[in-house]
């Protein structure tokens, strides 16, 4: 177990930094980050779906969408705006593994048997963390929010407005998170891959953020 949260530990050291990289620089270097993320995801899934052909179809168009979106995310709504929402992502991620290892207690739900209630408890707490951060330090501009506005200077509706979004997004990428783990169980393998020691797949990682891209860049762009 120990061996494995140490692959876990540096394996994150190496690809978030990477990632932050590549998001970072943008234009046609997100571009290539994001093609290369896409064609190994997409390999990862018409692996673990080979019985299921119309499946594989319908994966690929989502995944293809989903990376279409993130590009047009971060093109469009802005750098700091987009690593807002991969880090509320991220830490969600990241705390429902450190509270459901630590604390343990009951499973969730039959789909996905790692995860526990205290584990959905360090999702929400950990990008509540993170996205309060964010806010009080960097000029974020989403939905309704004006571009340069500290969260501490926002009266009680804005606050509570951005508290939502927080939450929200973490909520969608745990479904994300469940959804991809139905097709595993489904499928009976464990992970999707395992190209990153300690985690498995490239999906396995990006299960959350590949449905909260799409769903609050459109959100977004229409709010």
């Amino acid at each position: 177990m120990i061996k494995e949260v140490e692959k876990r530990i540096l394996s994150s050291l190496i690809l978030i930094p990477l990632s932050i990289f590549f998001i970072i620089q943008g234009s046609i270097f997100f571009a290539f980050f994001l093609i290369i993320a896409f064609l190994l995801t997409s390999y990862e899934w018409i692996k673990m779906c080979r019985k299921f052909n119309s499946l594989k179809i319908f994966g690929i168009i989502f995944l293809f969408l989903s990376f279409f979106y993130a590009f047009g995310f971060r093109e469009n709504l802005g750098l700091y705006n987009f690593l807002f929402v991969v880090l509320i992502c991220i830490l969600t991620d990241l705390g429902g593994y450190i509270f459901g290892k630590t604390f343990k207690g009951p499973k969730l739900t039959k789909i996905s048997p790692n995860k526990t209630y205290a584990g959905v408890f360090g999702s929400f707490f950990c990008s509540l963390i993170v996205g309060i951060l964010m806010l009080n330090n960097f000029p974020i501009s989403l939905g309704t929010l004006t571009e340069n506005q500290i969260y501490s200077s926002f009266d009680t509706n804005t606050q509570l407005y951005y508290l939502l979004l927080i939450l929200s997004i973490s909520f969608i990428s745990q479904i994300g998170d469940l959804t991809i783990s139905y097709f595993k169980r489904l499928m009976k393998v464990k992970d999707t891959g395992k190209i990153i020691p300690g985690h498995g797949g490239l999906l396995d990682r990006i299960d959350g953020l590949i449905f909260v891209i799409p769903i609050f860049y459109i959100f977004f762009k229409l709010f």
